[in-house]
């Protein structure tokens, strides 16, 4: 019953697109069957890149633009974005996951292992290797760590900043939301390397997170869910954990298993670091425990 109320605004978008393309020159529909096939690149492009893209001029990308409805790039922008929270409206994604485990606990565990392998599997491709020791490499020279996500990647983000901070890493948390963000940014330092977890489009404080970074010099390592996610190209470092079925639940295992395996990985590059740490709380913990 789900299945027929969870639509696809993304792709009725490109419906949108495709009725309009016989309208177009030929030069125009390249620029139209481009923004239909990377919507999330586009978002953060401009029309010069498009066009160079396309191999066009940023002229004709305007004028398709508007060929197809749109005001100018700007209201696509928005019209594509809008599309795209409607898509990861978590109503609509949980209705789907449910409709496909029904009341049978086995289909439940079923999904979770299925889900799960699928994204271990990811983990250990080789260019996720690469990434990690890439990630691994450029946390090693870092005076601290700042972890940033927002929702339930905040929450992530705060357990990652304490095991970085437990292996005898210093690290913070970038967690808040609104203006509340910035007493957190403050914290951020040349010389600190930021990891940052990323799940669809960049809101206004991965932006605010990101521009501080870039303001500082500060190297940033992406933990995305698309190949095709802005942070990739920007990022020194990044790992590309894809969900199962992108119109369902989002499970948040994986993005712990990868900074789980991240902190293993830069113990690994200095044994006694961690173990020194963790001694050093034990020797904290016997003063606040209570003696008998």
């Amino acid at each position: 019953m789900h299945k027929n109320f969870v639509e696809n605004p993304v792709d009725r978008f490109a419906e949108r697109i495709n009725a309009r393309a016989d309208r177009l020159s030929p030069s125009m529909q390249s620029v139209a069957e481009y923004i239909r096939d990377n919507l999330s690149a586009t978002l953060s492009q401009s029309a010069l890149e498009i066009a160079h893209i396309t191999d066009t001029s940023d002229a004709t990308v305007i004028r398709t633009v508007q060929a197809l409805g749109f005001s100018g790039l700007r209201d696509l922008k928005d019209t594509i974005e809008g599309f795209f929270i409607a898509t990861n409206s978590p109503t609509a994604k949980m209705a789907s996951t449910t409709s496909d485990i029904a009341s049978d606990i086995n289909n439940a565990i079923d999904f979770m292992v299925e889900d799960q392998l699928n994204a271990l599997r990811e983990l250990a491709e080789p260019h996720n290797r690469s990434g990690m020791q890439n990630a691994v490499t450029l946390l090693t020279k870092a005076n601290r760590i700042g972890v940033s996500g927002i929702g339930a990647s905040g929450i992530i983000a705060s357990y990652a900043a304490r095991l970085f901070s437990r292996s005898g890493y210093p690290a913070y948390e970038l967690t808040r939301t609104g203006i509340s963000l910035a007493e957190q940014l403050i914290q951020m330092a040349k010389g600190d390397v930021l990891v940052m977890l990323g799940h669809g489009r960049l809101h206004r404080e991965a932006s605010a997170t990101l521009a501080e970074a870039e303001r500082l010099s500060i190297p940033l390592i992406a933990i995305v869910t698309s190949d095709q996610s802005p942070l990739i190209k920007i990022a020194q470092a990044s790992l590309i954990l894809p969900r199962s079925k992108s119109d369902q639940v989002a499970l948040h295992a994986p993005l712990m298993c990868c900074l789980e395996t991240m902190m293993l990985g830069l113990a690994s590059t200095d044994p006694t670091r961690p173990l020194q740490t963790l001694e050093r709380i034990v020797e904290i913990r016997n003063r606040i425990r209570p003696k008998k």
